[in-house]
């Protein structure tokens, strides 16, 4: 009995290609291919619709913001319109003063015209207050 395995030379063998294995492996990848695209084509939708209904939180919560600046710009021009706030921040703000009475002209708007009748415009002989 000898130990010592025998030097096998196996320089010289030529493989050939199993046209199966190659076939197999492609079948495998369009396997693979169609389960992945299947999974995409599932979960997409699902995704866009989660992604809407965060946009729609975001932009209901926005929609409130503007109501709510709104409703205080509102309040804002509401106070800045009223003539005692107007008058009290012409004269402690700007230093402005009420006019002495003689040079206070009122300007009264005018009714209805009667037909034919005409408006005295300036300059044409009606005389100002002074």
């Amino acid at each position: 009995m000898v130990l010592v395995p025998k030097r096998i030379d196996n320089s010289q063998v030529v493989r050939e290609v199993d046209p199966r294995s190659s076939r197999n492996l492609w079948a495998l990848f369009l396997l693979v291919a169609l389960l992945v695209g299947g999974l995409a084509l599932y979960a997409w939708p699902n995704l866009q619709l989660r992604e809407l209904e965060l946009d729609e939180i975001r932009m209901s919560r926005d929609k409130e913001q503007l109501v709510e600046k709104n409703r205080k710009l509102r309040l804002e021009k509401a106070s800045l319109e009223e003539l005692r706030r107007i008058e009290e921040i012409a004269t402690s703000d700007l230093g402005l003063r009420e006019a002495p009475a003689e040079r206070v002209v009122i300007i009264e708007s005018p009714g209805v015209v009667a037909e034919g009748g005409q408006l005295a415009r300036a300059g044409s002989g009606v005389e100002e207050r002074q």
